[in-house]
């Protein structure tokens, strides 16, 4: 189990105690067929807590309509396919506990494992398909008196963004708790584990704990008498709402938490991410410097706050020896703009570079705006004003710039908000008039995003993204770089400006991988001395991560992608040739 959550799970003394386990296959089968709408499945456990066909109304008055089928072959090949997705919302066939199963009155008190291996439809149609139920628990929570009225008392489903969601109603708290995974490609085989110890709940996804509910102390499932669990179905107010498309090979429920030992499969993450665990310079020459950028933190803050404590302690302990000049926060400092706990986390971990006077300035991104202008009572100007290479703010007082010295040059950074953009828009150019004898990187939440496979990607400008290089890029000369998050994935780029010189661009976003980011941020490393940039993604929480266990994938220190490490080649003399000699002897 990962460092931070680690469960005291005993070593095991006697077989696993499963309270039931089904097998979809035909081998399995009790009573009733598929076409005949009245298919009995066994539960292989012995405890009795059998599962029985339902079928609605209005499929049952088509005789031919069949939304059911094997998938035959060896037990790893085999399962039950639903094609629910061929109804209307709310329509088609699944399966419940029949009314006298053990399971139906067992509340899991003991801590629990919940399996499931499962494979989503493919193409996967977010109006189809979203918010599909593989294993609810009927009940509401407005039964129980606890809020979220309308929530089952539990599910494992598939959110609009092929993540996983376990939610759940604990027997001791007024309120859910949820565990979800990252976004996951349809037409593979998922191995989903939900783990419970009575103090906290992990969901692993093909071996890999994303994120986990920050609620300590969850014990059990509530259940209401008379109600049973739905395999294959959602339900939303007490009613049928979205039903199973996809294939479902094996659920098990034990009655007590499960080392992976223990799991009924482990099935390997496919590997989409290229890393290295062995050490990479993160500065090459003496004279070579650095800035950093860290991704949207929002996934990192809400539930996985040791990597971006992480990010930001590895920045203040490091800023002299890897020469780090400047950090700029990309947006989406947090999850919930809503939510005071996250903005407190945030705030506390970067008063750490507060502390050392380490550099560094932010943009907002969309996560962070609410009508109490929250994001400015934490990381407005007041936080900024005495630090010397901060410079000033917009009229909206989102925006902001900068000026730190390294190597060569002054560089100045333009935080650009992409909410107030047009407000901010006459004064983003004042600043960038007044000093266009200043190299500039310019900041922004949404400027690029891309589309394609992840080794063919094709980059597009967002509408605020092509006002930002109308406007602020092209006809400046001395803006050399421009650097977003907001959408998935990452993507760099070069392309001219007016005076036909060109700007780097960067997207980088980390948030949909593993663990919301997996602590991984972006140096760029400047070389004036071999005329180029060189850019690396590191993570501080897998180096640090590695000091105590062996690292597997995904856990890299370094990502080694085409879009994570790469070298542009920039000549330094020629690009910046605007800057006025003397103005620069002058300001050192």
């Amino acid at each position: 189990m990962e460092q931070g959550r680690v469960m005291q799970i005993p070593q095991r003394k006697q077989p696993v105690n499963v309270l039931t386990h089904w097998i979809f296959d035909s081998v399995n089968t009790l009573s009733g067929s598929i076409e005949e709408r009245n298919l009995v499945l066994n539960d292989v456990s012995g405890s009795g807590n059998h599962i029985k066909m339902v079928t609605t109304q209005d499929v049952l008055e088509q005789p031919d309509k069949v939304l059911l089928g094997w998938m035959e072959g060896s037990r790893d090949e085999a399962g039950l396919t639903f094609q629910n997705d061929r109804c209307i919302k709310g329509s088609g066939s699944y399966f419940q506990t029949v009314e006298n199963a053990p399971i139906n009155l067992d509340r899991l008190e003991h801590g629990y494992t919940i399996e499931a291996i499962v494979q989503l439809p493919e193409p996967f149609h977010e109006d189809k398909h979203s918010w599909m139920g593989v294993l609810t628990r009927q009940g509401r929570g407005v039964d129980i008196g606890n809020s979220g009225e309308n929530e089952l008392l539990a599910t494992l489903s598939v959110s609009n963004c092929k993540e996983y969601q376990w939610i759940c109603h604990p027997t001791n708290r007024s309120s859910s708790v949820t565990s979800w995974s990252r976004y996951l490609n349809p037409g593979q085989w998922h191995h989903i584990a939900i783990v419970n110890d009575r103090e906290q709940t992990l969901m692993y996804v093909n071996g890999i704990c994303d994120y986990s509910s920050p609620a300590k102390s969850i014990v059990g499932v509530s259940g209401v008498e008379g109600k049973v669990w739905n395999i294959g179905a959602s339900e939303w107010g007490g009613h049928l709402d979205q039903l199973f498309s996809g294939t479902i090979r094996e659920i098990r429920i034990a009655n007590e938490p499960l080392d992976r030992a223990d799991w009924l499969q482990n099935i390997s993450p496919q590997q989409v991410l290229q890393g290295t665990n062995e050490h990479v310079s993160l500065l090459q020459q003496e004279t070579n410097y650095n800035f950093a950028f860290i991704p949207d933190a929002q996934k990192l803050v809400y539930l996985n706050p040791e990597m971006f404590e992480a990010q930001v302690d590895w920045i203040v302990n490091n800023e002299l020896s890897s020469k780090i000049a400047m950090t700029a926060f990309v947006g989406d400092i947090v999850d919930h703009s809503d939510a005071l706990e996250e903005w407190e986390r945030s705030s506390s971990a970067i008063s750490a570079m507060d502390q050392s006077r380490t550099p560094y300035l932010m943009t907002a991104g969309n996560h962070d705006y609410n009508e109490e202008d929250t994001y400015l009572n934490y990381f407005g100007p007041e936080r900024f004003l005495s630090k010397d290479y901060y410079k000033g703010s917009s009229p909206s007082r989102y925006s902001s710039y900068g000026i730190v010295q390294a190597g060569s040059y002054h560089y100045l950074w333009l935080m650009v908000d992409m909410q107030h953009l047009m407000k901010d828009m006459a004064w983003c150019k004042i600043v960038l008039e007044k000093h266009s004898e200043m190299p500039t990187i310019l900041v922004s939440h949404d400027i690029l995003y891309t589309t394609g496979d992840s080794q063919n990607l094709i980059s597009h400008e967002s509408e605020n993204g092509k006002i930002i290089w109308d406007e602020l890029v092209a006809p400046y000369n001395q803006v050399f770089m421009t650097a977003n998050g907001h959408y998935n994935g990452n993507f760099h780029q070069t392309r001219q400006n007016n005076s036909g010189h060109e700007v780097i661009q960067l997207l980088i976003n980390y948030q949909d991988s593993y663990r919301g980011g997996n602590g991984w941020m972006r140096l760029a490393q400047f070389n004036e001395n071999d005329n180029h940039i060189c850019f690396q993604t590191y993570s501080p929480w897998v180096d640090m991560l590695g000091q105590s266990e062996s690292l597997t994938y995904p856990d890299y220190r370094y990502l080694t992608g085409k879009y994570d490490s790469f070298t542009i080649s920039f000549d330094f003399k020629k690009r910046f040739s605007f800057v006025n000699n003397s103005l620069r002897l002058e300001m050192e």
